[in-house]
């Protein structure tokens, strides 16, 4: 669209808003009827660990929902002179699962746990055991049954459960509901009902039998919608919630709620079989389109569904670019004590470029990027570490390295799985998030740590809120298309898109550093037992 045309979608709503709640920003995007950004605003927040548990302010839930929107409407207003009343359609995204637990006035019971969270293990054992179905960690379901384990005091007053981007979007419309793929991390789903599991939500209620509880499962969960409904609208409410300024009028329609990992397909338009997609941030995930069901039940492998409801192998491990990120702070300041102002971009760019000229397999070097636990090494806690011997290549460049081969290690372990045991055929991954930003690096790593091609589009970066706006969109303009179709002949249509093939040397270079990390978890575990108990401290990640 041009200036003028823009202008008037805009004044006539002919858009689409997605706001995301991400690990480290709250954004909002507003694209048009071509799936083209208009405007944007975001906000910083943090995760701090509190009395063991990873947890967000909820103050800032609404602050930076209000920040988001409002950076997005003042950019819109300076470019085009609108003031925004309406919009076509809103979505929401969050980082997926977790456990929000509410009584029936909304308010919060408990900190909301997060994804983050290795605390339910001996929850998540207990219904893989019963359900002989893998239940991980950071599943709803999960902190629920830890919870009933631990007798905690808030299950009396307990009404309802959902997910981060399930409370916002009940914030805003009234509505109890969620989008598939969000359910799926919530508790199983039965791929041919598109519901949850019926007969395990029989066998959790055996299960609490004796506690007595005043509530059923079924009635804490909420409705699963699939995309292309309508889940909601906006209530006068949620729109003074929403717009401070009181320009934007409510009735606007709300596509379901979705988690990262969906939203992530969506932005890479992967929610096809055979098709996959990886999400790199402070956690990263592998999400697979399943051509049939899996033989096995693997604690490294999560089943949860796209945004349509077809079933999907996640790899997810909790930890990826948060020691990263701290090890770029620690540059920073040695440039600032030099008198030196470098820009964020500037330094990640540079930095990271440095990886492409180390050793293929990091020089002997060993890091662990593990901030909090981890599910695929079985680690409750983290430790973040970095060690070498006096025969290692110790430089900047395979320093780098090792942190972007570490940053993959743990989710290289449970892929190994999916290919190994049950030979998934994987024709290419695409790649979306913030390491993506910086061209060649994020994909020759991830490339040779699966062994897989990868492929990034224009639209990575974009992330979440863009897969949430598209998702909004697609609720509106379907016209009967499947989400595929929508996404391949109109979303996608003429979008670039760059494929890098793994370099055997850098496969075999990977392989190396994988033996020695490994061998190292001793290490990290020793760590944890002995250095530094993080219960009753509070640490800001």
């Amino acid at each position: 669209m041009d200036h003028k045309e823009t202008a008037k979608a805009l004044k006539e709503g002919r858009t689409s808003l997605g706001i995301e709640f991400g690990s480290t920003r709250i954004k909002a995007i507003l694209i048009d009827e071509e799936f083209q950004p208009i405007a944007q605003g975001a906000y910083e927040w943090e995760s701090f660990l509190q009395d063991g548990i990873w947890t967000y302010n909820l103050i800032d839930i609404i602050t930076g929902l209000q920040v988001a929107y409002r950076e997005m409407k003042e950019q819109a207003e300076q470019k085009y002179g609108v003031t925004i009343q309406t919009i076509g359609s809103i979505g929401v995204s969050a980082m997926m699962h977790g456990y929000v637990a509410c009584d029936h006035t909304g308010e919060v019971l408990v900190p909301f746990r997060t994804w983050r969270n290795a605390t339910t293990i001996e929850a998540s054992q207990k219904l893989t055991d019963v359900f002989q179905f893998h239940i991980p960690e950071r599943w709803s379901i999960a902190h629920l049954y830890q919870a009933v384990l631990e007798d905690e005091k808030h299950l009396s007053r307990l009404e309802y459960m959902t997910t981060l981007s399930g409370y916002i979007h009940w914030l805003l419309t009234g509505k109890q509901a969620i989008g598939i793929g969000d359910a799926s991390g919530m508790f199983p789903i039965d791929e041919q009902t598109k519901d949850y599991n019926e007969e395990m939500l029989q066998q959790f209620e055996v299960l609490i039998a004796e506690k007595g509880y005043p509530w059923k499962l079924r009635h804490l969960l909420p409705r699963v919608y699939l995309a292309g409904e309508e889940a909601g609208v906006l209530t006068a409410a949620g729109a003074a919630i929403l717009d401070q300024g009181k320009h934007l009028q409510p009735g606007i329609p709300f596509c379901p709620p979705e988690g990262d990992a969906g939203t992530g397909m969506v932005a890479t338009n992967s929610v096809e079989r055979r098709t996959g997609n990886i999400s790199v941030g402070t956690s990263v995930f592998a999400m697979i389109v399943l051509e049939q069901d899996l033989k096995g039940v693997y604690p490294e492998v999560d089943m949860v569904t796209t945004p349509d409801g077809l079933p999907v192998a996640m790899v997810h491990a909790n930890n990826c670019t948060s020691d990263l990120n701290a090890w770029m702070n620690i540059f920073k300041e040695a440039f600032e004590a030099l008198g030196l102002q470098v820009e964020s971009e500037r330094l990640y760019e540079s930095l990271l470029q440095q990886a492409l000229e180390a050793d293929r397999d990091g020089g002997g070097l060993l890091s662990y990027g593990y901030y909090s636990g981890e599910n695929i090494t079985r680690l409750p806690e983290g430790r973040p570490l970095f060690v070498r011997s006096p025969e290692s290549r110790f430089n900047l460049a395979n320093f780098m390295r090792t942190h972007l081969f570490s940053a993959f290690g743990a989710m290289k372990i449970g892929m190994d799985r999916l290919k190994e045991q049950e030979h998934v055929v994987i024709d290419r991954l695409l790649g979306h998030g913030g390491l993506f930003k910086t061209p060649l690096v994020g994909q020759k790593m991830v490339a040779a740590a699966l062994n897989t091609p990868v492929s990034v589009v224009s639209t990575a970066g974009e992330g979440g809120a863009f897969g949430i706006a598209v998702l909004a969109s697609y609720m509106v303009h379907h016209q009967q298309q499947t989400l595929a179709e929508f996404l391949t002949h109109r979303v996608f249509a003429h979008t670039s898109e760059e494929l890098m093939e793994p370099d055997p040397l850098d496969v075999k270079g990977f392989g190396e550093f994988l033996k020695r990390y490994q061998n190292g978890l001793a290490i990290e575990e020793a760590a944890v037992a002995h250095l530094m108990p993080t219960k009753g401290v509070t640490t800001v990640c």
